[in-house]
């Protein structure tokens, strides 16, 4: 079974991309040994001076995880046309590491619209040399009104994405 450490980017204790992040894990149960890390907002903020030395112990902890795992989701919501604080703080913790180069990533951006977030978490992934493709990068608009309270997908265009998206990712994971 391959490792995968996940990313909530939400901050919201029962956020959609939860409900996204529980039915990946229930999908992919029978190849995937999931790790789900939720805790962002209690993240120290990122100071470049304890970056490399000093670093605080919960960083080095999430960097391992990173680090360990075989490969990263980060399935996310979009706040006022960006990612979230939590998010991209934790993110800058990593800069200063190779731990995201060459790591096959899934990126799920699942919100309101969430095309600049979208956008923007990719092109951050990139330049931190992530490996991920098209096919695992999947934005989701309108997210509310496709997934129910359960976090059964009730649209048939979006479970066929996810589907697609994890047959896509589990490729990544195994070359």
């Amino acid at each position: 079974m391959k490792k995968i450490f996940v990313i909530n980017g939400s901050a919201s204790q029962a956020s959609s991309n939860q409900k996204l992040i529980d039915k990946f894990t229930n999908l992919t149960s029978k190849f995937f040994e999931v790790t789900v890390f939720n805790d962002l907002k209690t993240l120290p903020h990122f100071d470049p001076e304890l970056s490399i030395n000093h670093t605080p112990q919960v960083i080095l902890d999430f960097r391992n995880e990173i680090e360990t795992a075989d490969g990263v989701l980060i399935c996310t919501p979009e706040y006022v046309f960006s990612i979230p604080s939590g998010l991209k703080n934790v993110i800058e913790w990593c800069v200063s590491t190779t731990i995201f180069s060459n790591k096959p990533t899934g990126i799920i951006t699942a919100s309101a619209s969430g095309e600049k977030g979208h956008q923007e978490l990719q092109l951050i992934m990139k330049t931190l040399m992530a490996i991920y493709t098209v096919d695992t990068a999947l934005l989701i608009k309108g997210i509310k009104g496709k997934i129910d309270q359960y976090g059964n997908i009730t649209d048939s265009t979006t479970n066929d994405d996810l589907i697609k998206f994890i047959d896509a990712y589990h490729k990544l994971i195994n070359t």
